[in-house]
């Protein structure tokens, strides 16, 4: 059986098989690693060529990391979003085009998913303490109503074509929900730069699949069984020309008085998910926006996803908590799109 490597983060299991060696002599596979946006970053990558530089090929994509990080990271002041965060005004605010290029997919997302992906949820996240550490007491109905109105994005900012402007003065914005994915899908694009088409690239457990993998299959990707004691494989997919994201309930959460409350918040109630999904999948023609969409997903549940994502193309696969089962089993679910694209 091939070799199997595993990255994990949030609910997913990575297994690209065969990264040491590749079949035949014709090409040469680059396992480069690191650390970038508070997580690591791994990349697959195939020189076909056999004429690319390794150490020019880890140089260009460390300054795509790098320069994604100080565009977007929420962990430096420098940074161009923190700069912002950090204007306590209404004035429009010229951004770069990446970045603008971000804001723009996250706010199609707010709008197609009813509001469920949100990048203002900071005020939320901080009042149940899942933005600190240190246990908080339990917040109550009027401070979770008095966040609310803190959040949303067509309640507290405004997203140009080149521009970001504040419609509430202290109004923040957290890229974490689609940075990443972001910064994969840059990655990518630094590796087509030197002419390779055949790569994987994960940051954080977001990922972009191009091409085939060393034994010329679509790249096998592994969906983590959702269970906080469990690292055993629910389903895998064969993906390539395709992000993949997933978000799931059970590894961030905490309880009181008999009750789990999970870190995922729905931005329509302020409150911590209660349904039974567990962990939502997503397939998308970039990483980016199949953070975005895994995220929104997850909140939505099960039964109002897959009504979204009908109307949206979306491709997800929902893993749910199986009720009727006497220990903890789980189910599954996925959208037409999810099919079409794993058939």
């Amino acid at each position: 059986m091939p070799d199997m490597i595993k990255f994990s983060r949030r609910s997913i299991l990575f297994m690209p098989l065969a990264l040491a060696a590749c079949k035949g002599s014709a090409a040469r596979v680059f396992n480069l690693s690191g650390l970038t946006m508070g997580t690591t970053y791994n990349v697959v990558a195939i020189d076909g060529s056999k004429s690319v530089n390794e150490a020019d090929v880890k140089a260009a994509i460390t300054g795509a990391l790098a320069e994604v990080n100080q565009q977007m990271s929420n962990w430096d002041p420098k940074s161009e979003i923190s700069r912002f965060n950090a204007a306590a005004n209404t004035a429009p605010v010229q951004v770069s085009p990446e970045l603008a290029h971000v804001m723009k997919a996250a706010d199609t997302v707010y709008t197609a998913s009813e509001g469920r992906f949100d990048t203002t949820m900071g005020p939320l996240i901080e009042l149940w303490g899942f933005g600190a550490p240190g246990k908080r007491p339990m917040p109550q109905q009027a401070e979770i109503d008095n966040a609310l109105a803190a959040v949303g994005h067509h309640n507290t900012i405004s997203v140009g074509a080149d521009a970001l402007q504040k419609k509430q003065s202290d109004a923040q914005v957290y890229l974490a929900a689609i940075g990443k994915g972001y910064g994969a899908d840059r990655v990518g694009q630094a590796l087509e730069s030197f002419g390779i088409t055949d790569y994987l690239v994960e940051i954080g457990g977001d990922l972009y699949a191009s091409g085939r993998n060393p034994d010329g299959l679509p790249w096998q990707i592994g969906i983590e069984t959702p269970a906080s004691l469990n690292n055993g494989v629910f389903d895998v997919v064969g993906i390539s020309g395709l992000g993949l994201a997933s978000s799931g309930d059970y590894r961030n959460y905490f309880e009181q008085d008999g009750q789990r409350y999970s870190h995922v918040i729905d931005p329509a109630t302020g409150q911590p998910i209660t349904h039974r999904t567990a962990s939502a999948t997503v397939l998308a023609e970039n990483s980016m926006m199949a953070d975005a969409w895994a995220t929104a997903m997850l909140i939505l549940g099960r039964e109002r996803g897959l009504e979204i994502a009908a109307q949206h193309d979306v491709a997800v696969l929902f893993v749910e908590r199986d009720t009727e089962a006497s220990s903890l089993q789980f189910k599954s679910s996925a959208s037409d799109a999810f099919t079409r694209l794993t058939a």
